[in-house]
C-alpha cells in the first residue's frame, strides 16, 4: 500500500527530526545550566525549551502510534479470545483516530491565528515564534490520525503490511 510507505517514511523521518532537536536542546539546557553558574542567564531559554518539548512530542507521535508503542491495556486484550480482540483493538484504534482528527482540527484556527498575527513567546531579547509548535501539532495530530486509520483498517480487514522498522 502506497499511503503505508509514505506514511512509514514520514513517521520515521520526523521522529528522526524530533531526536535530533531534543540533541540539540540538551546543548542548549547545558548552556544554559553554565550560563547561571556565572550569573548571566540567557534569555528565552524557557520559551525556547517549552515551545521545543511540544515540537518534539507531536514529531514522534506518529511513529509512536504507527509502531503500535502508544499505551494499551494488553491485560485486558490478553484475557480476550481471538476476535474479541481483534475488536477491541479495532475500537481503540478507531477511538484514537477520532480523538486525533478532532484534535488536528481544533489546532487548526489557533495555528492559522498564530501565524497571521506574528504571534511570539517571550519578552525582551529573545521572542520566540509560536506558530512552528502551534502548526507541529496539527501535523502531528493528523500523522497520528492516519496512521490510526491505517491501524484500524489492517485490524477491521484483516490485511498484512510490514511494521516499521525501528
Amino acid at each position: 500500500m502506497v499511503l503505508v510507505r509514505i506514511s512509514d517514511w514520514l513517521t520515521k523521518t520526523l521522529m528522526v527530526l524530533a531526536a535530533l532537536w531534543a540533541f540539540i536542546l540538551c546543548f542548549f539546557i547545558l548552556a544554559e545550566i553554565l550560563s547561571r553558574a556565572i550569573n548571566m542567564p540567557l534569555q528565552g531559554t524557557k520559551e525556547i525549551i517549552a515551545n521545543s518539548v511540544v515540537m518534539i512530542v507531536f514529531l514522534q507521535l506518529g511513529f509512536a502510534v504507527r509502531s503500535r508503542s502508544m499505551l494499551s491495556a494488553d491485560f485486558l486484550i490478553d484475557a480476550l479470545p481471538p476476535a474479541g480482540r481483534r475488536v477491541l483493538v479495532a475500537l481503540g484504534y478507531i477511538l484514537g483516530l477520532v480523538f486525533f482528527a478532532i484534535l488536528a482540527n481544533a489546532a487548526i484556527d489557533p495555528a492559522l491565528r498564530s501565524f497571521a498575527n506574528g504571534e511570539f513567546d517571550g519578552e525582551g531579547a529573545l521572542r520566540v515564534p509560536v506558530w512552528p509548535a502551534r502548526w507541529m501539532i496539527v501535523a502531528g495530530s493528523t500523522l497520528a490520525a492516519v496512521n490510526y486509520l491505517i491501524l484500524a483498517a489492517v485490524e477491521i480487514l484483516g490485511l498484512h503490511v510490514k511494521e516499521p522498522a525501528l
